[in-house]
């Protein structure tokens, strides 16, 4: 491939990755949305963390079937608890590699 080749090759990945976030920005900045879309809206991020976790809590990768004894679930749940109590995300993040390098020594 030639130089221009590349040059419109990047210039077209970068339109396409460009232009659908700035559409929706430019045509809804100046616009109210209504409450609803806000509330419905606000229910993404969870439903994509839940998305990534669940796999790695629940399932073993070789059968692909549910496996509760899991380490990374059984190491999730104290700290999903000492979240919830400290509201820390560093010392969160602590507590759950310090749980899963002990939850490694024993299991």
């Amino acid at each position: 491939m030639s130089f221009t080749d590349y040059l419109l090759l990047f210039s077209g990945m970068g339109l396409v990755t460009y232009l659908p976030r700035w559409f929706p920005l430019f045509h809804l900045a100046h616009r109210r949305l209504p409450q609803w879309l806000i509330d419905w809206l606000s229910l993404i991020p969870v439903a994509i963390l839940s998305a990534l976790l669940a796999p790695i809590l629940f399932v073993d990768t070789q059968p692909r079937c549910l496996h509760i004894g899991k380490l990374e679930l059984l190491v999730a749940i104290p700290t999903l608890i000492f979240a919830l109590k400290s509201r820390s995300m560093g010392a969160t993040v602590l507590v759950g590699m310090l749980l899963y390098w002990v939850g490694g020594l024993f299991f």
